[in-house]
């Protein structure tokens, strides 16, 4: 079986991604407009009556923005926790509320949907409620944490589970601390429900890479406080300094903030 995975944007103003198969897929936030959705799945060759479902990681509007259209007019389940569906439906972005679209999950309680084996898991941030997810399809273990102040036992569980990792690297201690971001601001990024820095993924990598690891793409880049270079070079630095060398035993990719990744296909 194919296993088919696209970043259609990673980034503090939107973030949405694709896994699928050759009959079916979901997307893993829906943070961008509807239309962008619909024409880069299109470039893409994937039809939208393919999508089975959106997993919502949490409610802040960079997760959120098309998750109404999708649920509410074109009739995609829409999952994640009840207290999430709460936070969703309360939201400032939220034109369309969802009521006939909303499922909901446990936390690490898992589920089938097709050829998806899909566990929804904690993590620390400062939404409503929060999850990361952990999708294995054909054997594949994708594991999604866009969003997290710090790596928990219980995100590192699901991190060191994957054969394929999307984890964040939002920020470059140096940038932030000298960038204009009001102190309030700067706190909440740095703090345990914030976002983490290039250089705590790269310690935790480092630290903690299983050898059944194949792929790490770094997410979530700040605009203001990142640049894709730093992030992907702190990480490389990192492994190297563990004897891990990117590009021989690990593939590593910073993904873009507005712009679609590649097309990455597994067997």
């Amino acid at each position: 079986m194919k296993v088919r995975f696209i970043s259609l944007a990673s980034g503090s103003s939107g973030n949405c991604y694709y896994l699928g198969t050759e009959t079916s897929g979901i997307l893993i936030d829906a943070g961008i407009g509807i239309r962008t959705i619909k024409k880069t799945l299109k470039d893409f060759n994937i039809l939208m009556d393919s999508i089975r479902a959106v997993f919502v990681t949490h409610d802040h509007a960079d997760h959120i923005k098309a998750v109404g259209h999708l649920g509410e007019k074109l009739n995609i389940p829409v999952y994640t926790t009840k207290r999430v569906h709460e936070g969703i439906n309360r939201s400032y972005c939220m034109t369309e509320k969802l009521i006939t679209s909303a499922r909901y999950l446990e936390k690490q309680e898992p589920m089938i949907l097709d050829d998806f084996h899909i566990e929804s898991f904690e993590v620390p941030h400062d939404g409503t409620d929060n999850v990361g997810y952990c999708i294995e399809v054909d054997g594949k273990v994708f594991s999604f944490l866009t969003d997290l102040g710090e790596i928990t036992p219980t995100a590192a569980h699901y991190i060191c589970k994957a054969n394929y990792l999307i984890l964040e690297a939002n920020y470059d201690e140096e940038m932030l601390k000298m960038g204009p971001y009001p102190q309030y601001l700067k706190e909440r990024i740095t703090s345990k429900t914030g976002h983490m820095s290039n250089s705590d993924t790269a310690e935790f990598l480092a630290e903690n890479i299983t050898e059944h690891l194949e792929y790490i793409w770094l997410c979530h880049l700040s605009k203001d406080n990142n640049h894709p270079e730093l992030a992907y070079k702190t990480v490389e630095w990192k492994l190297k300094n563990k004897g891990v060398i990117v590009g021989k035993d690990v593939q590593l990719l910073a993904l873009k903030r507005n712009t679609p990744s590649e097309l990455y296909v597994f067997e």
